[in-house]
């Protein structure tokens, strides 16, 4: 079928929306219409990087209505209302002890899109994202993607569930873990962070302390759970968390990726602490003794947070249906001619997570 969609030619490239040939889903796959997609800075790098081969259709956050399904899908039904998750293979040993979001095959599932044959232009095949494609009008998807949701919650909103605002609240309800109580740091309050704040809310930490340059972003922390707001230009952070919380966090969680604040995470920490690293950051180094073994702790990557979504992604959506998972408070809609804009506001600060509109 002929389809919208917002198709990267070459590095570095604004989207253009063009007429693109989708096919039909085969017997494990589903056809989805989308309805709304969010835009993750994992769709800049992309764009901006060459992740995936060009040219491409990226977007992984959608939500959508199930429009057909094939033949041995057994999940999933005409009519459904879905986001659109990661891809995963289902088989490997990670996946089998339920941490599908390190999957063996994930590279290759999620970025090598080549191999899927879904799409086609002018008689080339364009490259898959994710699985999904979900910047544009349909898409065809693996039952594995899809996760069924309440058809009680605004659909539009949903899905930066399937990455962005996973990634954030599974860093802290599923890897981090923390007790009633304790205390944890967040640093960088994008869309990634304030997720992982709300969530440090809902398990009842006692500090939750947000660290950001934007007076802004620390008002909205501040609205959606932080105790404590420090903007890193101003203050000496760690200094701050350490008399704040007698000594140190218990845990943070580091989504800027910049090797300076990646080192105030760790060293905020009091001993025994954890800092889950979310944010892609480049080499650095570290004193392994001093910054890490001398007070036992613990710094570990989390991808996806470390979330199986379709078990996951529900739970939130009942969070943000009871009022405690505020996630409309993050985002701002753009309609699909103005993906290009979304991106730009997105990448200065000026909206914390848009959503853009297929309909």
């Amino acid at each position: 079928m002929k389809i919208q969609a917002a198709v990267t030619h070459e590095l570095g490239k604004e989207f253009s929306i063009e007429e693109v040939e989708l096919n039909a889903p085969k017997a494990n796959e589903v056809l989805i219409k989308v309805i709304a997609t969010g835009v993750c800075h994992t769709d800049a790098v992309a764009r901006d990087l060459g992740l995936a081969p060009f040219p491409v259709v990226l977007g992984h956050e959608g939500s959508g209505i199930v429009i057909k399904v094939g033949d041995a899908v057994e999940t999933i039904a005409e009519g459904d209302h879905v986001v659109l998750s990661y891809s995963s293979c289902g088989h490997c040993e990670n996946c089998l002890s339920a941490h599908p979001s390190t999957c063996q095959n994930f590279n290759a599932l999620n970025f090598d899109g080549e191999g899927y044959d879904r799409l086609h232009q002018h008689d080339h095949n364009v490259s898959t994202f994710f699985g999904q494609s979900s910047f544009a009008t349909y898409a065809v998807v693996n039952e594995r993607n899809v996760v069924k949701v309440n058809k009680d919650a605004d659909l539009a909103l949903l899905g930066p569930l399937g990455c962005g605002i996973q990634t954030g609240s599974g860093t802290v309800l599923n890897k981090l873990k923390p007790a009633f109580g304790t205390s944890i740091a967040v640093y960088g309050c994008g869309a990634v962070g304030l997720s992982a704040i709300m969530a440090a809310k809902i398990v009842g930490c006692k500090h939750i302390i947000a660290i950001d340059v934007h007076d802004s972003r620390l008002e909205l922390a501040k609205e959606l759970g932080a105790t404590l707001t420090l903007n890193g230009k101003n203050v000496d952070v760690v200094q701050e968390i350490k008399k704040a919380t007698n000594g140190g966090t218990h845990y943070a969680v580091e989504t800027t990726g910049v090797p300076p604040v990646v080192r105030q995470s760790l060293h905020a920490l009091r001993p025994l602490g954890t800092v889950a690293i979310v944010g892609v950051t480049p080499e650095m180094q570290f004193d392994v003794h001093n910054d890490i073994m001398a007070e036992g702790k613990a710094m570990v990557g989390v991808i996806e947070g470390d979330a199986v979504p379709h078990l996951f992604i529900p739970e939130l959506v009942d969070y943000y249906l009871a009022g405690k998972f505020p996630i409309d408070k993050l985002v701002k809609f753009y309609d699909f001619k103005d993906i290009n804009q979304a991106f730009e506001d997105s990448k200065t600060g000026v909206t914390v997570k848009p959503i853009v509109m297929m309909g």
